[in-house]
């Protein structure tokens, strides 16, 4: 585990109180980091910094503020924001056309109203925050503590204290409802600040988190995936997949959100492909479709006499024995695609492993 507190609010180390604090702001393997790469484009004469910034909290909290006119801020600045109630320390994300882009990315109004920010952090500011921050993990374990004596079937997934050390947002997931009245007045009792509870989903909690997917890479709802789509056992039959929950599943539980990444490849390039419920005619016998490799453009099929071997066959070539058979000709043989003498046991065995996500973990 980091010894690194601040890693979740993407700096490298923890802020000085009394010091510059350029360099501790990551702009690399950090969740829902912007690179700005409009930063090196020459500004006009006498050009004012947009009045909206994107400001960064703990994990993958984002959101816009606007700023007073005289304050010129680059990304990586302490800055108080407004909160309710207090104010609280972040550290701004984006600046300038990049906001400008996001904004309308994320379909926000940039006329509409958004919450101030006040002033760059003062020292004071910083000091209260390192406390706040360093005591949240101590926080989360006491009021797992807590949640269990009370038996309350909900897990206490993230825990992130206002800047100004007055409030508490606890980020929790469960089943079904939970009346957590008693638990509120055990956490204020306990830790005397402003209790606020906020339930989430196991996907946002896996984002929150964060982790390593099978991929080997950081996962994708931590470090730049913003919005989340719904992920069908559709899709994982489109593509093929072994329908196998310990694969197709994410670290959340859920299905893995890079299955809906090669889905409309795969939905484009079926549109190529004829019917499969159309049975090929031959002075041989009729051939009835078995499976297809659809990057490939190959549809298998097996003649009803000889169902143990299957032939690769071209999708042109496919479509030209159905027109064939629509004229009522017939070819005198199926002409496969490559010479193979794989049997339908042992095909489905090989294509079952190649199918199986758990291919990409074999060494080759």
């Amino acid at each position: 585990m980091s010894q690194n507190t601040f890693e979740s609010r993407g700096c490298r180390g923890v802020p000085k109180t009394y010091a510059k604090n350029d360099k501790i702001f990551s702009q690399s393997c950090c969740k829902l980091t912007t690179y700005d790469w409009l930063e090196k484009i020459p500004k006009p004469p006498h050009y004012q910094q947009y009045a909206i910034v994107e400001v960064r909290f703990k994990n993958t909290k984002c959101d816009f503020f606007i700023k007073p006119d005289d304050l010129v801020l680059e990304a990586g600045d302490f800055v108080a924001v407004e909160a309710s109630p207090g104010h609280d320390i972040g550290i701004v994300n984006a600046v300038d056309n990049i906001v400008k882009l996001k904004l309308k990315k994320k379909k926000i109004n940039p006329e509409g109203e958004f919450k101030k920010l006040y002033r760059r952090a003062k020292a004071s500011d910083i000091d209260k925050w390192i406390q706040s921050v360093e005591i949240e993990e101590s926080t989360k374990i006491k009021t797992r503590k807590i949640a269990s004596e009370l038996k309350l079937s909900m897990k206490i997934s993230d825990i992130e204290y206002q800047g100004d050390k007055t409030k508490a947002i606890f980020y929790y997931t469960a089943d079904e409802r939970v009346d957590f009245r008693e638990l509120i007045k055990c956490l204020a009792e306990s830790f005397f600040v402003r209790i606020e509870m906020r339930q989430i989903g196991v996907r946002q909690e896996a984002g929150k988190l964060g982790g390593i997917g099978s991929c080997g890479r950081e996962l994708c709802c931590s470090t730049w995936l913003t919005d989340f789509k719904s992920v069908s056992t559709n899709t994982a039959r489109t593509q093929q997949l072994s329908l196998n929950p310990q694969k197709l599943a994410g670290q959340c539980g859920k299905l893995k959100c890079c299955l809906n990444y090669e889905n409309d490849i795969y939905i484009d390039a079926l549109k190529k492909f004829p019917p499969t419920n159309i049975k090929l005619k031959s002075k041989k016998g009729l051939a009835t479709f078995q499976k297809y490799d659809i990057l490939k453009s190959v549809m298998w099929y097996a003649f009803e006499n000889e169902m143990e071997t299957l032939i690769p066959l071209s999708v042109d070539y496919v479509k030209e024995v159905i027109e064939q058979n629509k004229r009522n000709e017939m070819p005198d043989d199926l002409i496969p695609l490559f010479e193979t003498k794989v049997t339908k046991q042992t095909f489905w065995n090989y294509s079952n492993e190649e199918d199986d996500i758990s291919r990409f973990d074999n060494k080759k």
